[in-house]
């Protein structure tokens, strides 16, 4: 059954209903995520089940997903039509373990936090906080006490031995 054509949207009418612009909307279209006909007169014509493929990369962008995964997925959805229980069961099962690693960091850097940010250690050596030299950064860009290693034991490289100056007759004539 060919639909009709109060079964397509405007890329307006879309863009109304998904809450994207119509840059987005071109935008997706371009990476494959939504597809749409072309009228006589070269207007895109969304079918009704491009709100379905756009609610389903704006809920893969929520749980930290790229684009390209979005678009993964959705090739293995229907286009024409909204995909079933048993089609979103099947996307769903491949990014479980993509899911769970992702609340895995999330976790540890939960655990983290308390240890490292506003934590009240007022440690020199570690603290960014109180960290005038910035040891921390000698480690690399970006925070790096929630990246890296544990908070008790900080990022920074291990200080080197500072030499203490020499007093007393040792010192030498020069005194």
């Amino acid at each position: 059954m060919t639909p009709s054509r109060h079964d397509r949207l405007t890329i307006g009418q879309l863009a109304q209903r998904s809450g994207l612009a119509t840059s987005a909307l071109r935008y997706y279209e371009s990476l494959g995520l939504i597809h749409a006909e072309r009228t006589s007169g070269n207007q895109r014509r969304y079918p009704r089940a491009a709100l379905r493929r756009i609610a389903f990369v704006r809920a893969a962008q929520q749980v930290g997903l790229s684009l390209e995964e979005a678009r993964t997925a959705l090739a293995r959805l229907p286009e024409d039509r909204a995909p079933s229980p048993r089609d979103w069961h099947t996307v769903a099962a491949t990014w479980q373990h993509r899911i769970d690693r992702q609340i895995a960091e999330l976790q540890l850097m939960k655990a983290k936090l308390t240890g490292c940010i506003g934590c009240g250690c007022l440690s020199l050596s570690r603290c960014t906080l109180y960290n005038a030299e910035d040891r921390a950064g000698a480690a690399g860009p970006g925070a790096r006490y929630l990246l890296t290693r544990d908070p008790d034991t900080g990022p920074e490289p291990a200080a080197e031995p500072v030499a203490e100056p020499v007093t007393g007759p040792a010192a030498g004539p020069d005194r």
